[in-house]
Formats: C-alpha cells, sequence, structure tokens
C-alpha cells in the first residue's frame, strides 16, 4: 500500500497536495489526520502547517488480477482476464490462444496458479475469498472426468471390498467426486492428508 505525508494551511489544502503527489482522486485515498496544525496571528506568525497521511485504497479483486496477468505473461501467454463476483467466490477466466500452457497436466499449473492468486487476493482483502481460475471451460471438462473417475472407483471398491485411495486434489476437485457418490449407498467418500496431501478415500460400506 502506497502512503504519504502531506501538508497544508488547511485539511483541504493538505488533501489536495496528497492528490497531485499520488495522481488519483478523493475516494480512492484513505486520510489520517496527523497535525491539525495551527493558523497563527493573521495567519502568518506562529503558524503551523496541517499534516495528513494519505494512502492509496486496494481493490484486492484488481490486485489479484494483476498479479494473474503479470505472471501469465512472465509464462510466455498472453491473456485477458474476465472476473466473476459471487458471494464468497471470485471465479477468474483465462482467455486467449493455446492456453494448454497455464493449465498444465491434469490441471496442474492451474491449479497452482489458483492458489497463488487466492493468496494475493486474501492478502489485501478484509474478507476472505475463495478463488476459482478456469482456462479454456477446462474445470467443466474435468469435473465431467471426475464423475467418471468416481463411478468407476466405487464399482472397483465394491467389487474388491477394499478402500480405494485417490491421488491428492484441490478442495474444489475432492468436492466434485463426493457430490458425483452422494447417492450410492454401497460405497462412503471422505478426506484424508493434509494440506495440498489431502485425498478422497472411497470404502465401501460393509
Amino acid at each position: 500500500m502506497k502512503e504519504i505525508t502531506a501538508t497544508g494551511q488547511t485539511v483541504e489544502e493538505a488533501v489536495e497536495s496528497a492528490l497531485a503527489q499520488l495522481q488519483t482522486t478523493r475516494d480512492r485515498i484513505d486520510i489520517q489526520i496527523v497535525d491539525e496544525g495551527k493558523k497563527g496571528i493573521f495567519r502568518i506568525f506562529g503558524s503551523k502547517p496541517t499534516v495528513i497521511k494519505a494512502s492509496l485504497k486496494v481493490d484486492p479483486i484488481e490486485e489479484a488480477k494483476n498479479y494473474l496477468s503479470n505472471v501469465c505473461e512472465k509464462m510466455g501467454a498472453s491473456v485477458k482476464v474476465d472476473v466473476k463476483k459471487e458471494g464468497k467466490w471470485v471465479q477468474f477466466e483465462l482467455i486467449g490462444k493455446n492456453l494448454g500452457l497455464l493449465i498444465g497436466k491434469r490441471g496442474q499449473t492451474l491449479n497452482s496458479l489458483q492458489y497463488l492468486t487466492q493468496l494475493v487476493l486474501n492478502r489485501y482483502s478484509d474478507h476472505y475469498f475463495n478463488v476459482l481460475l478456469d482456462a479454456e471451460d477446462y474445470r467443466k471438462r474435468r469435473k465431467q472426468t471426475l464423475v467418471q473417475l468416481a463411478e468407476r472407483l466405487a464399482q472397483k471398491a465394491i467389487k474388491t471390498g477394499l478402500a480405494v485411495e485417490l491421488e491428492p486434489m484441490p478442495s474444489h476437485e475432492r468436492k466434485a467426486i463426493h457430490t458425483a457418490l452422494v447417492e450410492n449407498k454401497q460405497v462412503t467418500t471422505f478426506s484424508k492428508g493434509e494440506d495440498k496431501q489431502r485425498h478422497i478415500v472411497i470404502s465401501p460400506v460393509k
């Protein structure tokens, strides 16, 4: 957050000085009065200037969007980033050509970018947000794959009578597995492991 100290004969003058230094508008800064100053005799003798601190307000979603754009550019992909906000969820959609580089194997690169973008957003925000990052409708295609995988491994667990452990997945993918099997009364699902090693276990009901 950029913060400066500005002075003036009045608070208004100090604010105008701050706006000029920050090259912004009044609605985009926070003001803290450090010293109200003193007018003095004839506003000259013994006068003391008003001192304020002015800091730029930061839009956490805009900061996250800029971060994402810069990282993608450094990775060699020129993208447009569309943003949709719904409650505590913020979705960033990458639009461009040859986005396979940003998706990676099984979406691993996309998941890493999503994790980092969420860290940046919540660093600047007073409220916690969940981030969903998508490119070329990958999330929808991945969800369909996960549903098919869940059904296939559920049948394996039922047939063998043994629990099946899946590879580590981010929370939204684990949720897709849970949801896909919630009505299957022959198996139960639960999460196991910590942080990036957290994964789904599909266990037959005995």
